[in-house]
C-alpha cells in the first residue's frame, strides 16, 4: 500500500473538485463548460497543443444545411458502423450536433466560410466518407488546431481551471484499491515529467480524456503520446472495456522517410482526389461503388490489398487536376508540408500509405459518460459511446467530443453538491524499488510491440495471427511488470506498461469476433454474422463490479 516515498520525488497531495486528464477538444470543452465555482485540474502529458485534436484537419461534422437532415447524419452514421452502433446514442449525439458548433462559434473559433448576398457568410460544407451531403464544418484543412488554439486561450482566462503540463496519469486511486468498502474513485497518481516526481491528486470526480492507442502500431497518423494511457488505467482500476478489435487505419498518410505521421485528410478525397496505382490508374471502383468516398475501412483495405498485390511500398492520391488556387485556399497545410519534402501536389500526386487513425472502442460508459466506477467520467476517444460501433464515421470524433463533454459537465454539475472531497490518501512508495539499470529492455519491448501488432493485428488479420500476437504479449507483459515492480517509474515505462495492457485488450478483443465486420477483417472469418456476432464485444476485468451506485 503506497504510504512513503523519498521527499525530492513527491509534493504534499493536490486537491481539485474535478481532475481531468488530458487536454485535447474533450477535456479542454468539459473544462470550460463546469460550473466555474468548481476547482479543475487539467493536466496535458506534453504541452496543452500536442494532441490528437491539434492534428485533426478534416472537421466537425454537424447538420447545418436546409438540404440535410438530422435523419440522414444519424442512418449515415449507423451504415458506417456496420450494424454495431447504439442507435440512440447515435441520435443523442447527432441532435446535439447544431448547438456544439454554435457554442465553438460563440468562442471564435474561426471556421472557414463563403459570402452569400442574401444570408451573409455560410459556413463551406465539405463532404467526407460515409456522408450522403455536404456537412463537415472545418477552417480550412486545419480544424483541429484552430479548435485547439481557441479552447486552450480561452481555458488559460478562467482562474478555476489549473493547468498542468507534462504531467502524465499513473493510476487511478480508488476505495477499493485502498480496501476500503466501495470503489469511488478518489483521484490518481500522476508522474510529473518535467521534475521526475510522482505527485497525488484527490478528486471529487475524475475525467479521462487522453485519446486513443495509436501508437501500439508501428505506423500511425497519431502524435507519440497516443499510448492508449486511460484506458489501460479504467482497465486496471475495474472498468470494462468494448470493441477494441475495432481500429480504424486512416488510408492516407504522407509516405516519406522524414514525415512523420502526418495525414492526408479524407477531405482530399472528397473533393476530388483520386487513389492511384503506381501506373497512374485508378482503382477504388474495383472495391465499392463510391470509390474514392466509400468509408474508411473499405479504402484502406483496398489499399492494402493493392500494396501486396503489387510489391508497392505505397499508392498514390492525386488532386492535381483541380486549378492549384483551389488547392492552395483548401489545402494550405498539406500543401505546405509537402512542399516541405519536395511534393507539389498542385503539379504532383502524394505517395500515401495507410496507418492507425482512431480507436473506436474504449471504455464502456452511458449516455452521461459515466463509466462503472462512481466518480469516474471518460469522454472522447478513449471511451466507447456507442457512437461508433464497427467503423467511425470521417469527422464524428471532435463532434462525439463536444458532445460528452457537455454531458459530462452537466451530470458533474448536478452532482457536485452531495460529492464530498476525499481525505487521508496514500502518497506514493518508493521506498522498495530502485534507479532502472536495463533501459534498453524498455526500447526494444517498445519496438517489438508496435511491429508485431502492425504484422499481425493490423488492417488484416487471421488466427494464426491474433495466436502469434497473444503469444507475444504475454511474455512482453510478464517482463514489463517484473520491472515496474522493482524500478523507480519513467515515462518511457509508463507509456510500454499502458500500451502493453492495450495491445493485450485489442487481441482478446479481436480473437473473439468471429466474422468480418466494419474495420476487423480476419480471414478465417471473412463474412459478416450477423446470427452471432451482432453485439459489442466486452472485455470484463477480474475487479469489475455491476451495478455501481452512483
Amino acid at each position: 500500500m503506497p504510504q512513503t516515498s523519498p521527499e525530492s520525488r513527491i509534493e504534499p497531495i493536490v486537491q481539485q473538485d474535478v481532475l481531468i486528464i488530458g487536454s485535447g477538444a474533450a477535456g479542454l470543452s468539459l473544462a470550460l463548460r463546469l460550473p466555474q465555482r468548481l476547482s479543475i485540474a487539467l493536466l496535458a502529458k506534453g504541452s496543452l497543443e500536442e494532441s490528437n485534436t491539434f492534428y485533426a484537419q478534416g472537421g466537425i461534422s454537424a447538420v447545418r444545411h436546409a438540404r440535410d437532415s438530422l435523419e440522414s447524419h444519424v442512418l449515415d452514421t449507423l451504415n458506417a458502423g456496420a450494424g454495431l452502433c447504439d442507435e440512440g446514442r447515435v441520435r443523442l449525439v447527432v441532435e446535439r450536433g447544431p448547438g456544439n458548433i454554435d457554442w465553438l462559434d460563440n468562442l471564435g473559433v474561426e471556421f472557414t466560410r463563403f459570402p452569400n448576398p442574401a444570408t451573409g457568410p455560410e459556413y463551406h460544407l465539405t463532404r467526407e466518407g460515409g456522408h450522403s451531403h455536404r456537412r463537415v464544418i472545418h477552417a480550412a484543412d486545419h480544424t483541429g488546431r484552430e479548435m485547439q488554439q481557441r479552447l486552450d486561450r480561452m481555458a488559460r482566462l478562467r482562474p478555476n481551471i489549473r493547468i498542468q503540463e507534462n504531467h502524465l496519469a499513473l493510476d487511478l486511486i480508488t476505495e477499493n484499491k485502498l480496501e476500503r468498502p466501495g470503489n469511488r474513485v478518489l483521484g490518481a497518481y500522476v508522474y510529473d515529467i518535467a521534475n521526475d516526481r510522482v505527485q497525488t491528486f484527490a478528486a471529487r470526480f475524475v475525467v479521462i480524456a487522453t485519446g486513443g492507442a495509436g501508437k501500439v502500431y508501428l505506423y500511425t497518423s497519431n502524435p507519440d503520446l497516443a499510448t492508449g494511457d486511460g484506458i489501460a488505467m479504467a482497465w486496471r482500476a475495474g472498468c470494462r472495456v468494448a470493441n477494441m478489435e475495432f481500429i480504424q487505419f486512416h488510408p492516407t498518410c504522407l509516405y516519406h522517410p522524414q514525415a512523420k505521421s502526418f495525414l492526408i485528410t479524407e477531405a482530399v478525397r472528397g473533393e476530388g482526389g483520386h487513389l492511384l496505382l503506381a501506373d497512374g490508374e485508378r482503382f477504388m471502383h474495383r472495391f465499392d461503388g463510391r470509390a474514392e468516398l466509400a468509408p474508411r475501412d473499405i479504402v484502406a483495405r483496398a489499399i492494402d490489398h493493392e500494396m501486396k498485390r503489387t510489391g508497392a511500398d505505397h499508392l498514390w492520391l492525386d488532386i492535381s487536376h483541380k486549378p492549384a488556387a483551389f488547392i492552395r485556399e483548401h489545402f494550405p497545410t498539406i500543401h505546405g508540408k509537402c512542399l516541405e519534402f519536395g511534393i507539389d501536389i498542385t503539379q504532383a500526386p502524394i505517395p500515401v500509405v495507410p496507418a492507425a487513425h482512431y480507436t473506436c472502442g474504449g471504455v464502456v460508459c452511458d449516455e452521461r459518460a459515466r463509466t462503472d466506477l462512481p466518480g469516474l467520467y471518460c469522454i472522447g476517444e478513449a471511451a466507447y459511446t456507442g457512437l461508433h460501433g464497427a467503423n467511425r464515421m470521417a469527422s464524428n470524433s471532435l463532434l462525439e467530443c463536444l458532445v460528452f463533454g457537455q454531458l459530462a459537465a452537466e451530470d458533474i454539475g448536478r452532482q457536485s453538491a452531495r460529492t464530498q472531497m476525499p481525505e487521508d490518501l496514500p502518497i506514493w512508495d518508493e521506498s522498495r524499488v530502485s534507479d532502472p539499470n536495463e533501459e534498453v529492455m524498455v526500447a526494444h519491448n517498445w519496438d517489438e510491440l508496435r511491429r508485431f501488432m502492425w504484422d499481425y493485428v493490423g488492417i488484416v488479420r487471421s488466427n494464426r495471427r491474433l495466436e502469434r500476437a497473444l503469444h507475444r504479449i504475454d511474455m512482453l507483459r510478464r517482463e514489463i511488470r517484473e520491472y515496474y515492480g522493482n524500478f523507480r517509474v519513467s515515462n518511457d515505462l509508463l507509456e510500454l506498461r499502458n500500451l502493453v495492457d492495450v495491445a493485450d485488450l485489442i487481441i482478446r478483443s479481436a480473437r473473439r469476433r468471429h466474422e468480418s465486420r466494419g474495420l476487423h477483417y480476419n480471414l478465417d472469418f471473412p463474412f459478416r454474422d450477423d446470427q452471432q456476432q451482432n453485439q459489442p464485444t466486452i472485455l470484463y476485468p477480474d475487479s469489475y463490479r455491476p451495478g455501481p451506485d452512483r
